[in-house]
């Protein structure tokens, strides 16, 4: 049996549009194992047991990268990493495939090659990245090539995943977006962007207060969350900053205090009794054979 191991990933993070991805100490798992049958998946909702899956098809590419038939394969998912609520769900399932392709026929694919082939699938890097390598991720496509770089992210800072019983379509979070944008905010996020990997990699909780507030995409998306205004408050009142992963509908607190991330899950608890709340870490590794 293979079994792969995938951290969520939280994409944008606030001025890092399309570009920063950082993986969480939130994980799932797929297992692979020989199969009497051509496919069996289990652990998933039964709509998804069968060939549309996304990890089987992830897995499919990366047996033909490879130059190898596909084999009969059972495919075992145990899921944390909720769905279509902006925590690198497909993303998971894209890197889970691959690798368990590559570890099936002998992990000769390095990590840039499944990158490039993982960005093929998802369409863009800032998720597949992170899920990959781990730690805070740049990425972006030039001329075809995926480019990637990381930052080690300083260990005093705590994550709090607070997580709606809703979704926000991702199709709804782009269509809501300005088609335009001008060089002053262009010049603005481009800084801002900079200035947060560096904060990050200090642990400098100040300078990502000022960094992170993003002028593309959360004044238009956090029309879609409802409950925005109240979660921002209750984490400001708690000395964290918030800002929405991925498209949404997760919102992820930051803070540098153990004590003050259980607070704001405690909070928010209060008033969201329906949300899922974690308290996480960054993940280092990105994904594992296990």
């Amino acid at each position: 049996m293979i079994k792969i191991k995938v951290p969520a990933t939280s994409a944008n993070l606030g001025v890092g549009f399309d570009c920063l991805g950082l993986a969480v100490s939130l994980y799932s798992y797929a297992s692979f194992t020989e199969n009497s049958e051509k496919l069996t998946i289990t652990g998933c909702d039964p709509k998804y047991q069968n060939t549309d899956n996304l990890i089987y098809q992830a897995f499919v590419k990366g047996c033909q990268a490879l130059e190898q038939d596909v084999p009969n394969v059972k495919i075992t998912i145990e899921n944390q990493i909720p769905i279509s609520r902006g925590l690198g769900s497909s993303a998971f399932c894209v890197v889970a495939g691959l690798m368990g392709a590559n570890a099936w026929f002998g992990n000769t694919l390095n990590k840039e090659q499944l990158l490039d082939l993982a960005t093929q699938i998802e369409g863009h890097p800032d998720n597949v990245s992170p899920a990959i390598y781990g730690q805070l991720g740049a990425s972006f496509i030039d001329h075809q090539d995926v480019q990637t770089v990381h930052f080690q992210v300083h260990p005093s800072l705590h994550f709090v995943a607070l997580i709606p019983d809703y979704q926000v379509s991702t199709e709804q979070a782009r269509s809501i977006l300005p088609k335009e944008m001008s060089y002053q905010t262009a010049i603005y996020q481009i800084g801002h962007a900079v200035a947060l990997t560096k904060a990050f990699e200090l642990g400098d909780l100040e300078l990502i207060k000022t960094a992170i507030i993003d002028k593309m995409h959360e004044p238009f998306r956090s029309k879609l969350i409802p409950d925005y205004p109240l979660a921002k408050k209750i984490v400001e009142e708690n000395s964290g900053i918030l800002y929405i992963s991925g498209s949404g509908s997760t919102l992820m607190a930051i803070t540098n205090d153990n004590l003050t991330a259980d607070n704001i899950i405690a909070d928010i608890k209060k008033d969201f009794p329906a949300w899922e709340a974690h308290h996480l870490t960054v993940d280092n590794q990105g994904a594992t054979v296990v």
